[in-house]
């Protein structure tokens, strides 16, 4: 046992190269992961949800959009791959994720398009079409709050920002919460326990 989380800077853990295989809209994906990263051997039911549920961007997306707490990368790169048009970044405070999420989106050819950050390198009046998130909700509900209040700003006008939070880990009182700080929010779906939200100003 180590002390490592999936929100750990620099994990300590053997990476334990692994792969995960999963299809989005038509497409299969094959995408290196590691142990000390998020959902190391699978994609995460919720992020699944995330990206069966809500719109995708298309071929006439131009961006920029943001894949937020991108872990070794499903989301990043599955919006580069729908939508050739539009930059993508994809921000992590874990070393070993965005080193992940930079391989694949190479693996994938669009790295090109494909910006790996931490939060600070994400330069300050860059402004997001689109902000998608699995959010770290294990990291305590303050410091998700002070996250979110960090990102959702960043939202052009006209922008969305599409979230996955599981019901029985607050979906319903995150709901709530987003209202209460003034943003557009509906409950775009629900599946297997997870709530997919879609927020606007």
């Amino acid at each position: 046992m180590t002390g490592d989380h999936y929100f750990t800077a620099e994990p300590n853990a053997a990476a334990q190269a692994r792969e995960v295989q999963f299809s989005v809209a038509g497409r299969d994906y094959t995408l290196a992961s590691a142990a000390g990263v998020f959902s190391a051997t699978r994609l995460d039911p919720g992020t699944a949800v995330l990206l069966r549920k809500a719109d995708l961007p298309d071929r006439a997306t131009t961006g920029p959009l943001l894949d937020l707490g991108c872990g070794f990368g499903p989301i990043a790169c599955v919006l580069a791959t729908v939508a050739p048009a539009a930059p993508v970044w994809a921000v992590d405070v874990n070393e070993r994720a965005r080193g992940l999420a930079a391989a694949n989106a190479a693996r994938l050819g669009v790295s090109g398009r494909v910006h790996v950050a931490t939060p600070e390198e994400v330069p300050a009046d860059l402004g997001f079409a689109q902000i998608w998130s699995n959010p770290p909700i294990r990291v305590g509900k303050d410091e998700l709050h002070r996250m979110l209040l960090r990102w959702l700003p960043r939202l052009a006008a006209g922008g969305v920002a599409w979230l996955v939070v599981g019901r029985h880990l607050g979906g319903d009182s995150l709901q709530r919460w987003l209202v209460e700080q003034g943003w557009q929010v509906g409950r775009h779906a629900s599946q297997k326990g997870f709530r997919v939200l879609r927020i606007t100003r």
